[in-house]
């Protein structure tokens, strides 16, 4: 069988066209991600995401999902339960940290349990972002709060939470998008802030966090490191920092391709992600004509960046025996007197 290229690739809808069929087909992506215009009602989500395995002829093709709770959940009631944000469970945290972390660990948990059953094995969290007064909303109460140690903590629960269910987590986004001033969905945000600063502060999560199998970049000048380019597409960054200071090694996905931080054409975009040191690009509205840009660009997998899709490939593991009733009802016990 052919070498996955290396890039995730998001669809249109609620079914695949015959274009999207033939694509994924031709130019093989290593995984899937899923958006809340594909997320209808249940059959169909499972229906799909076996529809996007069988278009590559890989069974296990990792499908991605950005299921945070709060304001970012992507599939939501009747279909399955409203979860929290993070910040209301950082907030349990601050008043008991057990408690808080167990909140974390459940909430996961119970993400697994709605996922897996549909085929979705990846999640896009935790997010490990640290805000700063005065930063923009794009984080926000997706942040479990202001504090390094806090957010590392609440994050390792998280993840801990769906490695038990049998799903893995992608963190986001590295280096530490909580000092952003802008919605890098629509512009650049530019962080002037010192390396002693940085280190201190934004990078803290994921350095206690570096041995997580995958990560997510974020679509941010560092000016201390690169006062150009975006982590996404800055070599210096990516080595100096999130392969150097912060010592991950596992499989760096870049944030989205068509987010309007990156500038240049998509396939210009596309290019210089994979030019930058990123191992895989993402690229997740569906559009038919971006993703044939963005295929155009990435090269099947070699090197580190095949070993780390093998990793994480590896790291699946069965689900525990939790009882799904039972820590349903521990958590919704715990938000009510929370």
């Amino acid at each position: 069988m052919s070498v996955s290229k290396a890039m995730i690739l998001g669809a249109s809808g609620a079914t695949l066209t015959s274009d999207e069929i033939s694509l994924y087909r031709d130019e093989r992506p290593w995984g899937f991600i899923l958006f809340a215009r594909n997320c209808l009602e249940l059959p169909q989500i499972t229906d799909l995401v076996a529809s996007m395995r069988d278009a590559v002829g890989r069974p296990d093709a990792p499908v991605l999902i950005d299921q945070e709770g709060g304001r970012v959940q992507r599939i939501r009631p009747p279909m399955i339960d409203r979860y929290p944000s993070a910040a209301a469970l950082g907030e349990i945290y601050r008043q008991d940290k057990e408690k808080g972390l167990r909140a974390a660990w459940l909430m996961s948990r119970l993400h697994a349990f709605d996922l897996l059953k549909l085929g979705v094995t990846v999640d896009c969290l935790p997010v490990l972002d640290v805000p700063v007064e005065g930063a923009s909303n794009v984080i926000g109460d997706r942040a479990y709060g202001f504090d390094p140690q806090a957010v590392a903590s609440m994050g390792q629960a998280a993840a801990d939470g769906l490695k038990a269910g049998g799903m893995l987590p992608v963190m986001k986004h590295i280096p530490g998008h909580g000092r952003g001033m802008a919605d890098s969905h629509h512009e650049l945000p530019v962080v002037t802030a010192s390396r002693a600063e940085l280190e201190a502060h934004d990078f803290r999560p994921f350095v206690a966090m570096k041995n997580e199998l995958m990560a997510m970049s974020a679509h941010i000048v560092f000016t201390a490191y690169d006062n150009q380019d975006p982590a996404t597409i800055s070599p210096v960054v990516i080595e100096e920092v999130i392969r150097g200071h912060i010592g991950f090694d596992g499989l760096l996905i870049s944030d989205d391709t068509s987010m309007n931080a990156l500038k240049g054409t998509i396939g210009e975009r596309a290019e210089r992600i994979m030019g930058g040191g990123c191992d895989i690009v993402l690229h997740c509205n569906g559009f038919m004509d971006e993703m044939k840009a963005v295929v155009k660009e990435v090269v099947p997998l070699s090197g580190k960046a095949l070993q780390r899709t093998e990793a994480v490939e590896r790291g699946f593991s069965a689900p525990d025996n939790s009882d799904e009733h039972a820590l349903r009802t521990e958590f919704h016990d715990m938000l009510a007197v929370a």
